[in-house]
């Protein structure tokens, strides 16, 4: 029987992209399997991690899957700070402040929401041609 990798709650998090409170809800809901140590102590498998992966069908080994996580291939990218968000109940505007320049990207108010932005936060203006994208780092 081969040996399983086992990820410490805060590992797990940082790779699956959600906050540490998030997946010790996920634990006590029982939405992810997790090992208790001998002393009490919550470990996640490897494969729980990786049912939740976006790309863990793809091939190659998983070390180096996850390194090219979240990465993207555009270039033209700039890392600020988001000075204010105005949310509608579709779209959100969110203001960025780059340099001592602004910048202002038109997304939906799921985005605002699913990345969790809030006023202070670091993020990165992804520039393709005629549209803004926002990535957080």
């Amino acid at each position: 029987m081969a040996t399983q990798t086992l990820l410490v709650p805060r590992d797990a998090a940082k790779i699956l992209g959600v906050s540490y409170p998030t997946l010790k809800q996920w634990i006590y809901k029982g939405k992810i399997r997790t090992i208790k140590t001998a002393g009490g102590h919550h470990r996640v498998p490897q494969q729980e991690v990786d049912k939740f992966l976006y790309r863990a069908e793809s091939k190659g080994p998983i070390p180096r899957r996850r390194e090219s996580f979240r990465r993207i291939s555009g270039r033209n990218q700039l890392i600020g700070r988001v000075a204010q968000i105005k949310n509608d109940k579709l779209l959100a505007q969110v203001t960025l402040s780059i340099g001592g320049q602004t910048i202002t990207s038109i997304i939906t108010a799921d985005a605002v929401r699913e990345m969790r932005l809030k006023v202070g936060d670091t993020v990165a203006a992804l520039i393709k041609s005629t549209e803004v994208m926002l990535l957080r780092p």
